[in-house]
This record gives C-alpha cells, structure tokens and sequence, in this order.
C-alpha cells in the first residue's frame, strides 16, 4: 500500500508544478505593442479580460483550497487512502475547470486578432527574451525532481 501511496505523491507534486496553457498575459506585457492592436482590439481585449477574471480568480482558489485540503490530508500521520483519493479528484477537477475558464478566454481573446497578429503572438511567446526572429529555443532538458524526504514508517494502511 505505501508504494501506491508514494506513486499518488510523485503524480500530485508533477501536477502541482505543471503549468496551465495560455496563462502568459500577453494583453499585459510589452509584446502587445508589436501586434499593433486597433483601438477596437485593445477594448475588446480589455473588455475579455476583465469579464473573464473572476471566474479565473474563482477557480484558482477553488484549486487552492483543494490542494491544501490533499495537502492536510497527505500530512497526517495515518493517511487515509480513500479520502486522500477523493481529495486528489478533487485537485484534478478543479485543475481541469482553471484550465478550462484559461482555455475560454484564450479562444475569445485569439477570436480578436488577425491571423498574422496570432502568429506573431505565438513567435513572440516561443522565442527567448533577446533573441532575433526566428530564433527559438529546442526542447527543454529533462530536470529530474527533487526527492521528497523519505516516508516516516507506518502500519499498514
């Protein structure tokens, strides 16, 4: 039972650092001075993003509090698997809802700009800080995660 347990730890701490497509706020950053924006554009886009960010801030503490409660839980000194279960459910499904509120708002936010607007915006995003157009960088190395410190001996659970 102890490696199922250690196996549900390494997948919730390589989802906790996962990080969530489309969370790179353009609208925000000096990269949308680039895409040269109509004045229509910039309201729209303002508009998207303030209409979009409650549900946003919603769902990320809705993932909060589930991580913490799978947290609580995971450090207790008597885990119990079952409940440790429906937690980690309820961290994945709170994860899919940000995820899906991210993956709404990218969709009305690319619904606003021109194709070559898009494609400069996914260039910009690829390329490194400094780096001349058409520069982007390769596949990232693979950096093994750090150990969690070993398990303190338990009863059977």
């Amino acid at each position: 039972m102890i490696p199922r347990v250690l196996c549900w730890l390494a997948l919730a701490a390589g989802v906790a650092g996962a990080q969530i497509p489309g969370m790179f706020p353009w609208w925000d950053s000096p990269l949308v001075r680039d895409l040269k924006l109509t004045p229509e554009q910039h309201r729209q886009v303002r508009e998207t993003v303030r209409q979009s960010r409650p549900r946003l801030l919603q769902q990320r503490a809705e993932l909060e509090t589930a991580e913490g409660e799978l947290a609580d839980l995971l450090n207790e000194e008597q885990v119990d698997a079952a409940k440790a279960g429906e937690a980690i459910e309820r961290v994945i499904a709170a994860r899919s809802e940000l995820a899906r509120a991210v993956s709404q708002m990218s969709l009305k936010l690319r619904l606003i700009l021109t194709v070559e607007q898009w494609r400069l915006l996914q260039e910009r995003r690829r390329r490194p800080p400094g780096a001349p157009p058409g520069v982007t960088p390769g596949p990232r190395p693979y950096v093994p995660p750090e150990r969690p410190a070993p398990l303190p001996e338990h009863q059977d659970l």
